[in-house]
Formats: C-alpha cells, structure tokens, sequence
C-alpha cells in the first residue's frame, strides 16, 4: 500500500470514528411522564432558558431526532406550551434548543391569543400536562409593522385589528411609524404583554390552573440580533 492509500484510509477510518463518536453522545432522550410531572413551572422556564444559552453559544445538543421519535411514538410528555409568531427567523424549538416531544409549539403571526388558541393551550396544559405557556414575540415583527401601518388584505386585515390595541397602549414619543425598528420593538413587547393578559382573561382553565400554582404565563422578546430570549415583567 503507498503512503498516500494510507493517508486516505487513516482519514476515512477517523471520520468514521468521529462519526460514531457524534453518535454515541447525541441526545436521544424525550421527557417521560414522571420526570415531566415532577417539574415545576419555574424548572420548565429554566429548562427552555438553559436551551436558549445553548443556542447562543452555539453549543447546542445533537439531537438524535429519530430516536427522540421512536421514544415518543405511545405518548407524549412536554413541559411547556410555546405561543410564537410564524417568522421564518424565530423557530421556538431551535431558539431554546428542544427536541421531539419537549414542548408544544402553536405560532400564529404576531403571536396572538384567539379563541383556537387558547383552546389550543388548554389541551396542552390542561389535559396534556404541560407546566409553562410561554409567549415570545420578536423583534422585527413583520406582523406587528402591518399593524402600524393598517395593512389590509383578505383575512390578515382581521389578525392585524387583534393586534391594534398594542399599538395604542405602546407609550412612545419618537417616530410611531413600521420605519422606526424601536417603536416596532416596543409594540411587539406591548403585544406580548397583552397576549399574556387575554390568555389569563378569556380562559379560566388556564387562569385557575396558574392560580393553584400548576402552571405559570410568562412573556418574552426573541432578539434577531444575538438570539436572546428575554423575559418580560
């Protein structure tokens, strides 16, 4: 064998152990129904927290996906419930570093809280189990800049008046146009905040739930720029 047949099998069999390497630590695990139930509220914030830091560190787990779906195939246990917005740039389950089986994920553009909605997040925590309902906005909502400007177009015209209000409860005294990225900002916090508002309003499962101390209603901003997840007080 020459010296360069050896090089090339040396790197093939490296890359194969690297391979099975990658293999051996990714992470297979999906929540079962007593680890999930043992969680508090605050332990699923702080789980889908620590997944964020992951995600911005870029240390993320590797998720053997097919695993994670072959141990959720007879049931499925999540720890929290996320509320987002359809933005291409804000996928939940990658943000805060979840696999198969680790939370329910509804998005709706601009993240609001209609009537299918909280039927939604009832059955997550409600009937499912699930101890969070996280809300996350983001920056750069295209959403939230349609409703600024009373965009109007087929159905998306009712969804923007769902978010309306935001805009008139957004306390600001610079630009108050969809041009001002920082006004935008702060219109999607608002609405956030509002949606946790009517999630606790027009659903007395879930209000009732969080007053017994069996769930908890955060809001949070995802920030385009450095991939924070920040909560909202």
């Amino acid at each position: 064998m020459s010296l360069s047949d050896r090089r090339t099998l040396l790197k093939s069999l490296a890359g194969l152990a690297l391979a099975s390497s990658l293999t051996q630590f990714a992470y297979a695990a999906a929540l079962g129904r007593e680890e999930r139930d043992r969680m508090t509220p605050d332990e699923a914030l702080a789980m889908l927290q620590a997944g964020n830091e992951r995600f911005r560190s870029g240390k993320m787990k590797a998720h053997d996906y097919l695993a994670q779906k072959r141990a959720t195939t007879a049931g499925q246990y999540p720890a929290a419930a996320i509320l987002s917005c359809i933005d291409s740039r804000a996928p939940a389950e990658i943000i805060l570093d979840t696999g198969i089986g680790d939370t329910f994920n509804a998005r709706v553009a601009g993240n609001i809280a209609n009537d299918d909605m909280l039927g939604s997040l009832e059955f997550a925590c409600a009937a499912a189990g699930a101890k969070l309902i996280l809300v996350m906005g983001h920056t750069s909502c295209g959403a939230i800049k349609g409703a600024i400007d009373g965009t109007q177009l087929g159905h998306l015209t009712g969804l923007l008046d769902q978010i309306k209000p935001a805009v008139a409860a957004t306390s600001y005294s610079g630009e108050r146009t969809s041009k001002n990225a920082a006004f935008v900002d702060e219109v999607a916090s608002s609405n956030v905040r509002l949606t946790v508002q009517a999630i606790r309003q027009h659903s007395s499962v879930l209000a009732a739930l969080e007053k017994d101390g069996k769930i908890k209603i955060v809001g949070s901003m995802y920030h385009l720029k450095g991939g924070r997840v920040e909560l909202l007080s």
